[in-house]
């Protein structure tokens, strides 16, 4: 008994020095800065880094689709006025997922908090709400696997509910694209997200 009350009095002043540096740990969350600018419906750039968003591919800018009134349309700039507006709306806070260093690149995944309304606290990624709302797609591995599966789950959801750009029959698909790019070996447009490394 004596021992273990002596190692607890020894320990004490450690645990409170241990609680102390963890409170004083800067947060790795970062807003989406107001002078970043928008490159794609899933990147931006500020500071001379790229930011994109983890296991989300965007619609590919210079591929059209036709409206509900019959315009063509790019749909790379549907895709990024969607992550513009969502952005901007929610305010999400960024949390980097992994880094490419040689392309100056950061990719990270992005959630906003609800902080009134019936939805108060209630966390949104995102990523699935791009994806959901059917102007961002899931980001698939050359195999054509998902890179984050619970994107893949939305695609799909948005997908049978026609949502956002599945509404357009001729809307250009960016990941057939892509994989089909790669299939025959030209440059691809945007290229998809790296996986995460894992120990």
């Amino acid at each position: 008994m004596r021992w273990s009350h002596a190692l607890a009095v020894a320990l004490a002043p450690l645990a409170v020095l241990n609680g102390a540096s963890a409170q004083t740990a800067p947060s790795r969350w970062f807003p989406v800065p107001a002078s970043a600018v928008y490159l794609t419906g899933d990147s931006w750039s500020d500071a001379g880094t790229i930011y994109r968003l983890y296991g989300v591919q965007s619609c590919l800018r210079g591929t059209s689709f036709t409206n509900a009134h019959g315009m063509r349309r790019d749909c790379g700039e549907a895709s990024l006025a969607m992550l513009v507006a969502l952005t901007r709306d929610l305010q999400p806070r960024c949390y980097d997922a992994a880094e490419q260093p040689q392309t100056q690149t950061v990719f990270v995944f992005c959630v906003a908090t609800r902080t009134v309304g019936s939805g108060q606290g209630s966390r949104i990624d995102l990523g699935t709400a791009l994806i959901a709302t059917g102007f961002g797609f899931a980001a698939l591995k050359p195999d054509g696997q998902p890179v984050h599966a619970p994107y893949f789950v939305a695609q799909l959801v948005a997908q049978r509910a026609k949502a956002g750009l599945w509404a357009f029959a001729d809307m250009p698909e960016p990941n057939a694209i892509i994989l089909r790019t790669l299939r025959e070996g030209t440059p691809s447009p945007t290229p998809a997200a790296p996986q995460l490394a894992t120990p």
